[in-house]
């Protein structure tokens, strides 16, 4: 049984609707119960819990084992109450060389941890032979090594290797040639493959090639061949091209041909003869298990002997066998996502499959046996005696005493918090703590990977439900959770004092700013951050250690593509821009207008008032925008619909009518080709049908928000068919009048924060006789000069939200000839959500908490390693973090962005003492002073020689609490002619012992 809902948004964003589909009729066969088998779901197991397990299994609670339940009794009711929808069966019936196979029949894939390689054999030998072949994945972790098999039989279909999704990429020209020739427009990259296909829409000119398919041979990023045109009719212009996905077949072979010739995915490139080297090692360890019926003792190593003809890491075969019966609940917890993508594709035949072998190894985390005694291993009849087995008693005491601070409570965050409670990180006891902070409230989308969560936790904030779920888990942690966002505003809270106390701070974010802010305060405090990320089914883990590795902020990532004004408004050629169209009329309708509406009032006491001063010649500010809104103010949901109706006719008709009004079909650029062609689409007016269940879509949601923002009330009734008809077919259409303005374009158009502009004579004149009006024929009472402004929630589906997106953007799509979006990748675009799977949200974690092990450790910069993978691929990049850089000053003497120079003041401190100061205390000459933005003293400035003589405190201006501020001071290089240099942060404190003045 697989646990995924099928109305999970956010696997179907991943992996489709049809492997959803074939996921929901699939049975899953799991055995084993350790730290890995939870990873990846468990039924059947024959073991009985002990304190061990607690260490390792975080479904497991010390009320099991006082209680003396099985592994495979404690666990399911609490992975069944994970999805109400999956049904969960438990098997606790032995499973060995004696157990007869046939029941296995019943299932599509077979998962077995725990098992000795003898019975794995076995059982993968008759899942080969079954008809179709029954998938397998055997899952193994020995201390601090793991291994993933799989075998899918000898022929197995992959419907998409990749899961990328085909992108549309416009075409600026085809040579009629052999081979033709296709040219990307505007040097847009193509990202195709030589071999690969793809097909042809609205090319112009060469008709002949509009839905073919034709195999490209890449020529350069932006071109590629497609065979021979030159019979074709010459290429006019427009046309785009969409990589055609074809299937793939991948062929296993069984467990025992392969343990003599693995083929192997390869991590570390650093060290590529690793995972031989592993599989060697863990069959000695294999082969020691059937000898003695159990795994080597823990501490010194016993005699394993490694077979085939393979160089041995003496180091490796020494660290498996001590720590074999240990468990790294992190390590547990990174193959475990891997096992569990693989157990996805098995039933889905989406995503390219392990072939057919993966090794992941924690060497660096074990200290060598001759620095301790052997107790330092030793177990001791409490939960971590599995982890003190890998670690030692000294490491596991620093975990227990460690204070570290997280940013971000969701789905990276349950994982953290997850392993956090499994390595009895800041425990009470020890007086450790982790301290978690996020502002956000549990949805209904969260609980499919957020597991920390459960349906009746939704609306309740996350930081304190993952707490007390963590609780749960491990009751010795002390666990501070926040509602605060981390950002300048919150300093007072995240203070300098705040960072000293921790020991280490590890993001769980979903965007870049907040990542460079709590980076930038993490550098500026000294503080090592352990940083990951997810889209989808790729993740990236980033270690960032204090004068060892380069920060978060040393690099940038390209920016963001923002879509052009003009593009969105008038010119969209893609689906994603009309989403995104609809997205800005809701934010612009529904958010925007009604808060400048009721800031304007908040600010005036009354339309009398106004009326008064504007009549008086004032000009108010945001008045003419606010006074039309109110004289157009609703007061009944007739009149909601009669505007959605309008607004129908505005966006859909008129605005296609002008547009072809301004540029006819045979419109021609200066150069004498044509206006209309790709990537613009000429748009074709729509006319209203009631009938069309789009058309009535739209007017009822976009009615509904109206009546949402001025508080107008409606029942079920009123958004009937009958009701709306008989409201409509009495609404005045006025006749569309073409305008002679010229069509709006990036400079010219307006924007909605130019509300604020200057009015004209004649817009104030307009403004002054509507509310004359409105205040003559309707009494603008208080309850009228209020709006509700809406929050964008895409997860309601009762609040017509995504209802108003939805059919506005499919409306504009049609009008202009673009293929519409379904609604659930309407949500993911409007919504802006990023593509999650739990599979890699647990890897991630997984391998940023072993990072986590290395930091608390001082380990050396080499044991450092940052990771980006794919688990669709699959690939898997181990890398060391980039080294810190170090700029020469002079003289042998350099600096890094860890570097932090200090100066004390004090009241009267001038700026020339703060110069003087520098010079005398680091020995450069500065040239140039710097706070954040503003330039303090840059000597080709006019005036700025006057400011020497100026205070720190009145040039810098800082608030009462303020005690430091950080600047940038750049200094003369050595030689005549260079650029002035950047120094590290001077950090300027205003008292002579760095408290407040």
């Amino acid at each position: 049984y697989i646990f995924f809902d099928d109305d999970d948004d956010s696997f179907r964003y991943v992996l489709g609707d049809s492997a959803m589909h074939q996921m929901a009729q699939s049975s899953v066969f799991l055995s084993g119960m350790g730290g890995l088998g939870v990873e990846i779901v468990t039924l059947h197991d024959t073991k009985q819990c002990e304190t061990w397990d607690l260490g390792s299994n975080f479904f497991i609670r010390k009320d099991d084992v006082s209680h003396h339940r099985t592994r495979v009794e404690a666990v399911c009711p609490r992975v069944a109450e994970l999805n109400p929808y999956v049904h969960v069966d438990m098997l606790s019936s032995a499973l060995d060389d004696n157990t007869d196979l046939s029941f296995l029949k019943k299932y599509q894939c077979v998962i077995l941890t725990e098992a000795r390689l003898s019975l794995q054999r076995r059982v993968n030998d008759f899942c080969h032979m079954q008809r179709p072949p029954i998938r397998f994945i055997g899952c193994d972790a020995y201390g601090v090594c793991v291994r993933v098999f799989c075998d899918f039989g000898e022929e197995f279909e992959v419907s998409d290797p990749t899961g990328e999704e085909p992108k549309e990429v416009f075409i600026q020209s085809i040579t009629q040639d052999n081979p033709g020739v296709i040219t990307c427009m505007d040097n847009q990259p193509h990202g195709l493959q030589t071999g690969q296909s793809v097909v042809f829409r609205e090319v112009n000119g060469m008709n002949e090639l509009n839905g073919s398919v034709r195999q490209v041979s890449v020529l350069s990023p932006h071109s590629f061949a497609i065979g021979d045109t030159s019979q074709l009719q010459p290429y006019a212009h427009g046309g785009f091209f969409v990589l055609v996905k074809t299937p793939k077949t991948y062929r296993f072979e069984t467990l025992e041909r392969q343990l003599c010739d693995p083929q192997v995915l390869t991590p570390d490139f650093s060290k590529p003869e690793a995972p031989l080297q592993i599989h060697a090692a863990m069959l000695a360890l294999d082969t020691f298990q059937e000898q003695h019926s159990r795994l080597p003792n823990i501490g010194p190593s016993s005699s394993l002997s490694v077979p085939y003809q393979v160089p041995v890491n003496t180091d490796l075969v020494c660290c498996l066998s001590r720590t074999a019966r240990g468990s790294l609940p992190p390590l547990a917890a990174a193959v475990g996502g891997l096992a569990s993508q693989e157990a996805l594709k098995a039933i889905t035949g989406k995503f390219a499959p392990l072939q057919q072998w993966f090794y992941l190894d924690a060497m660096e985390v074990v200290r060598p046996l001759q620095s301790y005694s052997a107790e330092e291993f030793s177990p001791r009849g409490d939960r971590y005696d599995g982890l003190r087995a890998c670690i030692g008693e000294s490491m596991c005491l620093e975990l227990h005493k460690l204070r570290v601070f997280m940013v971000g409570c969701g789905a990276i965050g349950c994982e953290m918090l997850k392993n956090f409670a499994l390595l009895g990180v800041g425990l009470t006891t020890n007086s450790g703590e982790v301290c978690i902070t996020d502002p956000d409230l549990i949805e209904k989308s969260n609980l499919n990977r957020q597991f920390l969560f459960r349906p009746h936790h939704i609306q309740k904030p996350k930081s304190t439900t993952a707490a007390a779920a963590t609780l749960d888990i491990n009751p010795d942690l002390q666990v501070d959770a926040h509602l605060n966002k981390v950002c300048p505003a919150t300093e007072g809270i995240y203070s300098d004092s705040f960072y000293s106390r921790l020991n280490l701070v590890v993001t769980a974010l979903d965007n870049v700013e907040a990542r460079r802010y709590v980076d930038s305060r993490c550098v500026s405090n000294q503080r090592a951050l352990l940083d990951s990320g997810t889209m989808g089914t790729k993740g990236h883990t980033e270690i960032i250690v204090p004068n060892l590795t380069e920060s978060y902020n040393s690099h940038r990532d390209p920016p963001e593509e923002e879509i052009p004004f003009c593009t969105l408004k008038s010119f969209p050629s893609v689906i994603e821009h009309t989403i995104q169209w609809a997205r800005d009329k809701f934010e612009n309708a529904f958010a925007h207008k009604p808060s400048i509406f009721n800031s304007f009032w908040q600010t005036h006491s009354s339309a009398e008032v106004v009326l008064q001063r504007m009549q008086s010649g004032e000009s108010l500010e945001g008045s003419f925008q606010v006074i039309k809104l109110l004289s157009r103010r609703p007061s009944q949901w007739e009149q909601c619909i009669t505007i959605a109706r309008l607004k129908f006719e505005k966006y859909f008709k008129r605005k296609a009518l002008q547009l072809l009004h301004s540029f006819p079909l045979d419109t021609r650029l200066k150069d004498g080709s044509l206006f209309w062609q790709s990537p613009k689409r000429p748009p074709a007016p729509i006319e209203f049908d009631l009938k069309n269940s789009l058309h009535f879509a739209f007017i009822v949601s976009t009615a509904r928000l109206f009546a949402g923002i001025y508080n107008i009330p409606y029942s079920d009734k009123d958004l009937s068919e009958e009701a709306v008809t008989r409201i409509l077919s009495e609404v005045p259409i006025p006749e569309y009048q073409p305008s002679e303005k010229s069509i709006e374009t990036d400079e010219t158009a307006k924007k909605p924060d130019q509300m604020k502009m200057p009015l004209s004579s004649e817009e104030e004149r307009e403004a002054i006789m509507q509310l004359e009006k409105a205040i003559v024929t309707d009494c603008v009472t208080e309850e009228k000069l209020r709006m509700t402004p809406l929050q964008f929630e895409k997860d309601d589906d009762s609040n017509g939200h995504l209802d108003f997106v939805a059919s506005a953007s499919a409306l504009r799509a049609t009008m202009y000839a673009i293929e519409p979006a379904d609604r659930l990748k309407t949500k993911r675009i409007a919504g802006k959500i990023i593509p999650a799977i739990a599979t890699a949200t647990a890897a991630v974690a997984g391998l940023v908490a072993l990072e986590l092990i290395k930091v608390i450790g001082g380990y050396e910069f080499e044991s450092f390693k940052n990771c980006f993978f794919n688990l669709a691929i699959p690939v898997v990049v181990l890398t060391e973090p980039a080294p810190v850089k170090k700029t020469l000053i002079r003289d042998n003497i350099y600096f890094s962005i860890w570097d932090c120079w200090t100066i004390f003041g004090h009241e009267d401190f001038t700026l020339s003492d703060f110069m003087n100061a520098v010079r005398e205390k680091y020995g450069i000459e500065p040239t140039m002073v710097v706070h954040g933005v503003k330039m303090l003293y840059v000597p080709v400035m006019p005036g700025h020689s006057k400011r020497l003589k100026l205070t720190m405190q009145k040039l810098i201006k800082p608030s009462v609490d303020r005690r430091y501020v950080d600047l940038t001071v750049s200094f003369a290089p050595e030689a005549d002619g260079d650029e002035d240099l950047p120094g590290p942060p001077v950090r300027y404190y205003f008292s002579c012992n760095g408290e407040t003045p």
